[in-house]
């Protein structure tokens, strides 16, 4: 089974999606189960897990509604204000959807570094466990340090790291403080990490090229381990750097130097196993 951990929907506008801004007009149109379905079929991809795009619990509906259309669409990663009030029922009325499978807050885009740690913030991510809910983690490296701390308040509870943590990509070898902050993040068996959204970390002006991802890939591939990677795509926004083909194919190039079970893992079996998504 090939999964893609890791992509969008959207019916853009620039309301809505302001941090689409100059120079990102491929980004800027709508993106629906039409214009996914020919591009996975092409790159012999099963299913997919929908991820939030949009801070507004509106967007929950649309996203479990287009999962109930369509038999690949196999989990969604929805949004909860997790600080609010109701935070509770909000997790309990979003697992309710056959195919709720996380939750996630853009906290790569809030002005406190260190939101995760907010006492309001935990008790709503606390909610999630009752529900088998995962919490998928978009920060930057800044964040590393208050992300496992963050973390070791859950230990019960199943995290996704997104992107890599999103690394500055460039010609120089990762950086020792990326490093460190993810080898440690990894001593978490809790947590895994998903294998996607580097290629538009790639600094401008350089090629997102396989040797030059390829250093970030390693890191996280012997931190975490083949057991706990996940292949994502972040379609569509890995237009701006990349084709959806071409991405699929660089992963599955790195994971051919591995056992087959492993490169089995990292392809779908552990965003399965991970996300707890049907059979």
């Amino acid at each position: 089974m090939k999964i893609d951990s890791h992509h969008h929907f959207w019916n853009y506008s620039p309301e809505d999606y302001g941090w689409i801004g100059e120079g990102m007009d491929v980004l800027k149109r709508d993106f629906g189960p039409d214009d996914l379905r020919p591009v996975l079929d092409e790159a012999g991809i099963d299913g997919v897990v929908s991820v939030q795009a949009q801070t507004v619990l509106a967007e929950n509906d649309d996203l479990t509604g287009h999962a109930a259309a369509h038999d690949w669409i196999r989990g969604v990663v929805g949004w909860i204000d997790l600080t609010a009030d109701d935070a509770a029922g909000q997790v309990a009325r979003f697992a309710q959807q056959p195919k709720a499978v996380g939750v996630r807050e853009v906290l790569q885009g809030l002005d406190d570094d260190a939101y995760c740690l907010r006492e309001d913030f935990n008790r709503g991510v606390a909610a999630l466990h009752e529900f088998g809910l995962v919490y998928d983690m978009l920060v930057f490296p800044r964040h590393l340090g208050p992300v496992l701390a963050f973390v070791d308040r859950h230990p019960a509870q199943r995290f996704v790291l997104d992107h890599l943590a999103k690394p500055a990509i460039g010609d120089t070898a990762p950086d020792p403080a990326w490093v460190k902050g993810i080898r440690a993040l990894a001593e978490r068996e809790n947590v895994a990490c998903k294998v996607s959204g580097m290629v538009t970390e790639v600094k401008t002006g350089l090629e997102p090229s396989r040797d030059r991802l390829r250093p970030f890939y390693d890191v996280v591939l012997d931190a975490f381990g083949a057991d706990r990677l996940l292949f994502g795509s972040d379609w569509p926004v890995c237009l701006l750097r990349s084709g959806y083909l071409g991405w699929k194919e660089t992963v599955w190039e790195w994971t051919e130097e591995l056992s087959a079970g492993e490169r089995a893992a990292i392809r779908g079996e552990n965003a399965v196993r991970v996300y707890g998504l049907e059979d």
